[in-house]
């Protein structure tokens, strides 16, 4: 009876959790599309010109993005480069860092006065269109990478051996196993790509220009001119492309072809190909650690680009702009969402993993759909739906907004690695007299403990680097970190501004480094033997 009535209470945690944090938010941000002023948006030429321009951007980094990925996967996947695991995690330093700060290194490389632009004497504008592009293309490609990488890298060798002694082309092979294969990985990664891409703005609006996108008018109709209507309209479209990728992933689950690795490859040895696959790697990984760099550089400079004499008056200067007190503001909110959202998620998973049942379904179904939803859309729907309440302007609510913004990816993280133990675990324990909560402690949580670390690590990295669920909710009190990087920019302290990117990016690159010593300390504790070895 005890436990049936934790598991009643886990239920209705849940639910209201979800009811209160995202579908009420948005039924009433969305009751607001009647309004005249919400209409007219969809009728002006400036609507027009940045649903075209986002559409652009997005279709040309999309499409850039992908075939770095799919050639980066290959080089580690399929030739004998050294230094793999270096490589692969050069690829995804990006996701450390805000979006805003990959357009700003940008800026320091390649804008006007840029290091490289100075260097080699170019005559180019890095502002406008394809200035936004590149910025999207640093910005989406390790999402694009880890999805191709990760599936690459558990193909099995046994099709390809048996196209080797039929006497099958490389060609005919990459062609008829492997792109079947990559298959639905490959549909996840344009439409997750796409999203990414269509709803930042932070790139767009470091090195936009004149160039306009949905995401910079919002931003501009929300936090300069007030104008909620007109955010709510541009709001809608936006959730429009991150829904019908949502559907479309969800429709293809499940019909790429699965494959069990029953051997692994064996690369056979090719100089020319291993040359090829050095050069593409230095040149994304130039590409990838020149631009934050750059951040040092800048941070430690008088004044970029005029007087470059070495000096720490940025760091004393960003302190007295509250960016220790903002910092630990992003410090709080990311612990408090890595423990409360791990909490949730991995419960959350239990039940549509183990239990079953018309309600699990409909938890799963929720709890994924909550990837569908941008930052900035989620964030405006908390202006108007939490305003006069205890929690508005408060901590607690960028908190609560950041719990749902990234709760799908840990929960998917959770609800696949449940779905891997045992079907028949309770089943068994149930008539050896154990209960579930048993399970679960001693069974379940120690088999998972890895998924769970990454869990908490995904949830941390992500509320460090996010701006777009907080701009419209944070206050001059409890703003995370990553805001002041516009802030600071718009006062033109660039060298601040870079100093700042740099504390978010070493944050995060110190918190991987406290998981993985986790990692290590419970497999050590684990398997003794093996470590001593």
């Amino acid at each position: 009876m005890r436990r049936a009535g934790k598991l009643n209470l886990t239920r209705i945690v849940l639910a209201a959790f979800f009811l209160v944090a995202a579908v009420l938010p948005l039924i009433g941000m969305f009751s607001r599309l009647a309004s005249p002023e919400a209409r007219a948006v969809f009728g002006t030429e400036q609507f027009a010109t940045a649903c075209l321009n986002s559409i652009g951007v997005a279709l040309t980094s999309t499409a850039i993005s992908l075939a770095f990925a799919l050639a980066m996967s290959w080089v580690l996947c399929r030739t004998n480069v050294r230094a793999k695991g270096v490589i692969a995690v050069v690829m995804t330093l990006p996701m450390l860092i805000p979006s805003l700060a990959l357009g700003m290194g940008l800026v320091f490389l390649l804008g006007s006065n840029g290091v490289i632009t100075n260097a080699l004497g170019l005559d180019f504008s890095l502002y406008g269109f394809w200035g936004i592009v590149m910025g999207s293309v640093l910005y989406s490609f390790p999402s694009a990478f880890l999805l191709l990488y990760d599936v690459l890298k558990y193909e099995d060798a046994s099709p390809y051996e048996a196209a080797d002694v039929l006497g099958v082309p490389k060609r005919s092979q990459f062609l008829r196993i492997t792109m079947p294969y990559l298959r639905k990985p490959l549909i996840s990664a344009v439409f997750a790509t796409f999203t990414l891409v269509v709803t930042d703005y932070g790139v767009p609006l470091m090195v936009g220009g004149k160039t306009t996108t949905l995401p910079v008018l919002m931003y501009q109709e929300v936090i300069g001119l007030l104008n909620y209507d007109t955010g709510v309209a541009i709001g809608f479209v936006l959730l429009i492309p991150a829904i019908v990728a949502f559907l479309i992933d969800v429709l293809n689950a499940d019909k790429g072809k699965s494959s069990f690795v029953s051997k692994r490859f064996s690369i056979a040895r090719s100089a020319v190909r291993d040359v090829l696959g050095y050069a593409l790697a230095a040149i994304v990984s130039v590409a990838i650690i020149l631009p934050l760099g750059s951040f040092v550089l800048v941070s430690f400079v008088k004044k970029y680009p005029v007087d470059m004499a070495v000096t720490f008056d940025n760091v004393g200067r960003a302190l007295n702009m509250n960016a220790g007190d903002y910092w630990f503001n992003s410090i709080v909110i990311a612990c408090l969402v890595a423990l409360v959202g791990t909490t949730l998620a991995y419960f959350a998973a239990y039940i549509t993993a183990r239990m079953g049942g018309r309600f699990a379904k409909l938890l799963h179904l929720v709890c994924i759909t909550t990837l569908a939803i941008p930052g900035l859309v989620l964030g405006l729907s908390y202006v108007l739906f939490f305003k006069g309440s205890v929690l508005y302007g408060t901590l607690a609510i960028l908190v609560l907004v950041n719990l749902v913004h990234f709760f799908a990816s840990p929960y998917l993280m959770a609800y696949n690695s449940l779905g891997k133990a045992n079907e028949n675990l309770e089943a068994v324990g149930s008539t050896m007299g154990i209960g579930r909560a048993s399970i679960l402690k001693d069974v379940l949580i120690p088999q998972t403990m890895d998924t769970i670390i990454e869990m908490a690590g995904y949830f941390f990295v992500n509320c460090m680097v996010t701006i777009s669920a907080v701009a419209f909710l944070a206050t001059t009190l409890d703003m995370p970190l990553a805001l002041l990087i516009t802030d600071l920019d718009a006062q033109r302290l660039t060298e601040c501004a870079a100093f700042v990117s740099l504390i978010i990016l070493l944050t995060n690159i110190a918190s991987k480094l406290v998981l993985a010593g986790i990692k290590k300390a419970i497999h050590r504790a684990e398997a003794p033997e093996a470590f001593a070895a």
